[in-house]
């Protein structure tokens, strides 16, 4: 149903015409909207940051967690910790550096693993592709398959719980902009998949549905197929394929950047991309209330351009309901960057109904992140 949203056209004091750019000289600007960035919403330009507070207790205050330190798991990327969840999705981070020993199968839902470290194969019921760091690897809903790393590997796992992932609507930009589809890849039967398959002795496979796990056991390789034909196939897409969108004099919100879509979550990927040349356009993520979605970020590579002290392998969590931008180190180049680029690769989850933090993810948490938009070093 299309939303009738209550009509206000107003202004009122010192203000931009523009949003994010040619703000009130000694200004910052604040974005308070609906649906994310795509509903209505009013700019407020404040004398000071809006995140400068002094102390922040209680559950909202934005976290982060160094995923780099948690233990390898299980061969199963069942046993991987769960970092975040909710209803709609569940956020594992799985470091596995030999061949699974069984097969896995989700019940529950569309995987995507997103490959931050390693390479190896993927073996699944539409034949062998290849992985490397970088890669998303989208698996559909009840598709068997198992990893045989050839250098360690680290993987966040991103499950759509009883649902889908989707490509975004490209709208205007058309549907080859950001990456073409002819960029997804699809396994092959190849020589090497046939020689899986010959592979003699039992063979579990491990479904989970409900959060639950049951093993089917067969005397022979499942991944027995000979061929396949159809409209849907796993597939690999690597960031270094995307092309973002960018724009000369206007900050582009987060949301542009959106690779797949689920019904109650997005995932959005930041590559790198030309900084705004315009002397009035924002240079950095602007100040926003993000009130209806939780917002989740993974460092996957580069220089995080907006935040202070984060590392690869490291996740952060803005629950809904609170205002957050830039560290202030990053807002000394609000409006001139040293560089005439960015250099970093994340990933970016944000959900409809709030998450909730896995143990283990609290197990590496940096307590101190809170503090890190306090003062300018």
């Amino acid at each position: 149903m299309s939303r009738n949203w209550i009509p206000v056209r107003g202004a009122q004091g010192l203000h931009s015409r523009q949003a994010h750019a040619d703000m009130p000289a000694g200004t910052y600007e604040r974005e308070i909207s609906k649906e994310g960035f795509f509903g209505p919403a009013a700019f407020l330009h404040h004398k000071r940051p809006p995140t400068g507070w002094v102390r922040f207790e209680g559950p909202l205050r934005p976290r982060a967690f160094d995923l780099a330190r948690l233990n390898e798991a299980s061969a199963s990327p069942w046993n991987a910790p769960v970092v975040l969840h909710n209803g709609a999705t569940e956020m594992r981070f799985w470091k596995l550096a030999a061949p699974m020993p069984a097969l896995a199968r989700n019940a529950d839902g569309d995987q995507l693993l997103f490959v931050h470290q390693g390479a190896g194969d993927l073996y699944c019921d539409y034949g062998r592709i290849a992985y490397a760091a970088g890669d998303y690897l989208y698996l559909p809903r009840g598709t068997m398959w198992r990893l045989t790393p050839t250098e360690p590997t680290a993987v966040l796992m991103i499950q759509a719980t009883n649902s889908h992932f989707t490509l975004p609507d490209r709208g205007l930009l058309g549907g080859h902009a950001q990456f073409d589809p002819a960029m997804l890849d699809t396994p092959a039967m190849d020589a090497a998949f046939l020689a899986h398959q010959a592979e003699e002795g039992e063979f579990p496979v491990e479904i989970k549905k409900r959060g639950q796990v049951s093993v089917a056991t067969y005397p022979y390789n499942p991944l027995d197929a000979v061929g396949w034909h159809g409209e849907l196939a796993p597939v690999r897409l690597n960031v270094k394929d995307l092309r973002p969108v960018a724009s000369a004099r206007y900050h582009l919100p987060p949301s542009v950047h959106t690779t797949f879509l689920s019904d109650r979550f997005v995932v959005c990927t930041f590559a790198p991309r030309p900084f705004e040349t315009d002397p009035g356009a924002l240079k950095v993520p602007f100040f926003h209330n993000n009130d209806d979605f939780d917002e989740v970020l993974f460092y996957h590579a580069g220089d995080f351009f907006s935040r202070d002290n984060i590392d690869a392998g490291m996740m952060t969590f803005h629950p809904s309901g609170f205002t957050h931008g830039p560290h202030p180190k990053a807002l000394k180049n609000m409006l001139v960057q040293p560089k005439a680029a960015t250099d970093e690769y994340a990933v970016m989850i944000d959900t409809r109904d709030p998450l909730e933090v896995g143990d283990a993810a609290s197990m590496v948490e940096n307590t101190a992140y809170v503090d890190s938009w306090k003062t300018a070093d």
